[in-house]
């Protein structure tokens, strides 16, 4: 057989058809999403970070029933209901082939999910968390550069991931600034195993955002897509909304505020106790570097993208992209997306090596 170069590591070892993985959006990335990027080739993660145990149960079962892919799970070890979920997952492993999460699970936990062969890809946004991901047993990771949406990064895709190729010895996955076969190409020139997307998938067809909130996407562009510190205390990248505005003028004590609504609004959503909340407030302060207001801003962002990205409500609600967004432009369906990226790959790749650009993998 030929030699493919969009089959890889990656490729087999999530049991995907081409090297790209669509990464988990809190409220974006649901079994519509997931169904469909799977079953165009793609591997998909259930953003299962903003569920309750019993929500998360029934949408993975969705995901189980529409497609024979495998996929997986992204989650929170500071969530409410959070040691459920991963118990969850390992009773799936026969279907959910890979976790991703940030900086929660330790050494015993990861070996959890290796134990019960599930991988374990956790997404950095610096080298020194790459590194500490490894030494506790991941098998890849994901690096976001700070092209990428949401909590994100000052260093560029471009510099942050050489660096990354060059201190681990685990594949890596590059994100942060990618949408297309271009990118997905240069990816691999870097060393990179493959591509995430998270702007590029929300704004697909089966993306389950109102289309109101999509209008609002299509007509941003680079200037209109800002950092701020202003939501959580940590940097993040969002689409100027009227609520980004108020956000970004208020002060200390309107901060407060909004964090304790949100505190309110996510026990209420949750069901969780007080009890519940503050532990999961504790667990961010101490093993995610927030302080505690941080940590009560963290938990009250989710609950204002929603408003968004699941009530359509742009005025009161928060749009979280990354800077790539700003040049997209369309709503592909997944199938049609994953179709061009994969063309525009090989015929990149044929340009640079002189190799004819096989149509698919058998050519």
């Amino acid at each position: 057989m030929a030699y493919d170069p969009l089959n890889n590591i990656l490729t087999e070892r999530l049991g995907c058809r081409v090297p790209v993985i669509q990464t988990a959006m809190g409220w974006v990335a649901e079994p519509s999403l997931v169904i469909a990027s799977t079953n165009a080739g793609a591997f998909g993660f259930l953003g299962v970070a903003v569920m309750t145990p019993k929500e998360a149960a029934e949408k993975i079962k969705i995901v189980r029933e529409a497609t024979t892919a495998p996929f997986g799970v992204n989650f929170h070890m500071f969530q409410p209901g959070a040691s459920e979920i991963v118990d969850l997952v390992i009773a799936n492993k026969d279907r959910v082939r890979a976790v991703s999460f940030g900086r929660g699970p330790d050494k015993k936990m990861i070996q959890r999910f290796k134990d019960a062969g599930i991988l374990c890809v956790p997404t950095v946004g610096a080298v020194k968390h790459a590194q500490k991901m490894v030494e506790l047993g991941v098998d890849m990771v994901t690096v976001q550069g700070g092209e990428g949406g949401g909590h994100t990064g000052a260093v560029p895709t471009t510099v942050l991931l050489p660096q990354v190729l060059d201190a681990v010895k685990v594949p890596v996955i590059a994100a942060g600034g990618f949408a297309d076969g271009r990118g997905l190409a240069a990816a691999l020139a870097f060393g990179a195993v493959g591509i995430a997307m998270g702007t590029r998938f929300l704004m697909t067809q089966e993306s389950p955002l109102p289309q109101k909130a999509k209008d609002v996407y299509l007509k941003a562009g680079t200037d209109d897509i800002i950092v701020t510190k202003k939501i959580d205390g940590l940097p993040q990248r969002m689409v100027r909304t009227p609520l980004f505005d108020k956000i970004e003028s208020s002060g200390t004590i309107g901060m407060w505020l909004r964090a304790m609504e949100g505190g309110l609004e996510m026990k209420k959503r949750t069901g969780a106790s007080w009890g519940e909340m503050i532990q999961a407030a504790k667990g961010m302060t101490s093993h995610g570097g927030l302080s505690f207001m941080q940590a009560m801003l963290a938990a009250a962002a989710p609950t204002l993208i929603q408003k968004a990205v699941v009530e359509g409500d742009i005025e009161n609600g928060l749009l979280a992209t990354g800077v790539v967004g700003g040049r997209i432009n369309k709503l592909p369906t997944c199938a049609e997306l994953i179709a061009d990226i994969e063309r525009e790959a090989r015929a990149h790749i044929a340009a640079l090596t002189g190799a004819p650009a096989a149509a698919n993998a058998a050519a």
